[in-house]
């Protein structure tokens, strides 16, 4: 049994505020991007690209940006549920070292890709696959990840020239960081629990209760 994998698994977490923008060496980026681009598609498509944004001034739009859904998704909750939020840092934008933007290219393998006629959204988990592959690959070199969900696509696409044919699926802040929490921020600030294994496994058939 690999224990090592196990515990990488088990380690990993969305980080926000413990990024220092210590610099990464290149090659330890090339092997996170080389195990992100090692991942399974559908059809062997690869329908990914990654986008390293290191400009300054694009983070800090991106961040602005980020900024003002936070400020759009506060008005919607309840003063008990606002109060938790506002503890909450949910980006890592211009404290990281580089943000990687992946981006799904639907057209990519076509016109026919293998495994995808009946499942339209298995391309889509394929890029899933790579970002997962890249956050424990990052997690094993020490470095941290965290996934900014807080943003609209048409800016981002906008923001980073990106086509109109394809979509960005994650933004994703990496770097160097001083720790890694032991348990996730949005159980340490009471926003949620982590539902026990045994509550999600049926037999069968979907089981209730």
């Amino acid at each position: 049994m690999n224990t090592g994998l196990y515990e990488t698994i088990h380690r990993r977490r969305d980080v926000r505020a413990q990024f220092t923008g210590a610099p990464i060496p290149d090659e330890t980026l090339q092997r996170i991007l080389t195990a992100a681009h090692a991942a399974p598609s559908v059809g062997l498509s690869q329908p990914w690209d990654f986008i390293l944004v290191r400009d300054p001034q694009l983070r800090q739009e991106f961040h602005r940006h980020v900024e003002q859904e936070r400020d759009t998704f506060a008005a919607t909750l309840d003063a008990a549920a606002a109060e938790r939020f506002a503890r909450i840092k949910i980006d890592g934008v211009r404290e990281s070292t580089v943000s990687v933007v992946v981006t799904y290219d639907p057209e990519r393998g076509g016109p026919a890709v293998l495994g995808r006629h009946a499942i339209a959204d298995a391309g889509l988990y394929s890029v899933c696959l790579a970002i997962q592959n890249l956050w424990l690959a990052a997690t094993a070199e020490q470095l941290g990840v965290g996934w900014v969900s807080f943003y609209r696509e048409p800016f981002l696409r906008d923001l980073l020239a990106i086509p109109a044919s394809i979509r960005p699926v994650a933004w994703l802040c990496v770097g160097p960081v001083t720790h890694l929490e032991q348990t996730p921020d949005l159980e340490r600030h009471g926003w949620r629990q982590r539902r026990p294994l045994s509550s999600v496994i049926h037999h069968d058939r979907w089981t209730t209760g």
